[in-house]
Order: C-alpha cells, then structure tokens, then sequence
C-alpha cells in the first residue's frame, strides 16, 4: 500500500451518486487498489440504484472493491471530518443534484459532508459530472465548485488514442481523473509518450 510521507497508508474519498456512467467510479476503485491507494467509499441510494441499472453487481460486489465502505446517513464517519487525513475526494459519476449540494455547502449526506470536508481542508475535490446538455444553473454550480477550489471534470473520451473499446475510454477517463490526485498508472496510455 502507498504511503505518505509519515507512514500512514495514502487514502482517497471516492463517491458515487445516481448520474449514469457508475462505470467509472467502479474502474477508479479498482486501479485505485492497483495503485496501493486505500478506498473509502460512499454510494446514495440513487447510486445504489444505477448500479441495479448500468451493472450485474450487488451491492456486496461494490462494498468488496473498497477498503472501507460508509453508509449515505453516517455523518459521523471518519471521512467527514477534516481531522481524517486523505489525498482528497473523487466523485464518480457525479450528479447535478450532488453538485449542487456541493456548490453550496448543502451537506444533507455523507457524500456531499465529505465533498465540504475536503474543501474546507483545502484538499483534491474532483467532480466527473454526467449531464448534457447543461443549462445555465448547471454551469452556475459548476462555477461556485470551481471557486471554492474543486475541479469539475465530465468524463470527455479522448480519441486520439484511438481507443478499442469502451474499457479503454473509461480506463483513460479514470487514469485522468486518478492523476490530479498524484496517483500514478504507469500503464496508462499518454499522448507522446
């Protein structure tokens, strides 16, 4: 397991909300462990939902690809407090209902507690948002995020690795994502290199 400069094991907050494309928050679990990096987990029940929809796993399956798991309702759990160290936060995909509530500090979750956790110490929030086309009251969320230092990224596919199948989008997406936390894939393919 990764560590950081104080021997402590190297975490990353990773949340799932109900926006489709759960793909990605599942593939960033997974080359998280790859990496050494300890998983704590959140899925909304919109999350659980479109896991029933976009995949074969059980709620199980998804708990077992974490290290730690929190229930949506425990805003007691470590990952909300800011005493709790982390390299920061993704969120997988990423809602406009959870962005909103991050934008404005509405943390009426776990998930959306641990997104202002992470703002509030000045850590990585990174936000793949799933919604198109967006109206102005989307770009306006994603502009009060952005301010409070959060990084919105919609998980765009990148063609010019040519990719050959779906797996190597998401893979690519996910690798992106995972590098604004300092977390290196050295299978990940890079432009030029």
């Amino acid at each position: 397991m990764s560590e950081t400069t104080t021997g402590e094991p190297r975490r990353l907050v990773v949340g799932i909300s109900g926006a489709t494309g759960i793909a990605y928050g599942i593939r960033a679990l997974e080359l998280a462990r790859k990496a050494g990096v300890q998983t704590h987990l959140v899925v909304t029940p919109a999350g659980q939902q479109t896991r029933a929809y976009e995949t074969g796993f059980s709620a199980k399956d998804l708990a077992a690809m974490a290290d730690v798991v929190y229930r949506p309702a425990d805003i007691a759990a470590a990952i909300a407090s800011g005493s709790f160290r982390t390299a920061g936060m993704l969120v997988a995909p990423c809602s406009i209902r959870t962005l909103s509530a991050i934008a404005y500090s509405n943390g009426d979750n776990l998930l959306t507690r641990a997104a202002d956790v992470t703002l509030e110490e000045r850590r990585r929030l990174v936000l793949m948002v799933r919604e198109t086309p967006l109206t102005l009251g989307h770009l306006r969320a994603m502009t009060a995020v952005t301010e409070s230092g959060g990084i919105v990224m919609p998980p765009v596919p990148a063609f010019y690795l040519r990719p050959d199948s779906i797996d190597e989008l998401v893979d690519h997406t996910v690798g992106r994502a995972l590098d604004l936390f300092g977390i290196d894939l050295p299978d990940m393919p890079r432009w030029g290199e």
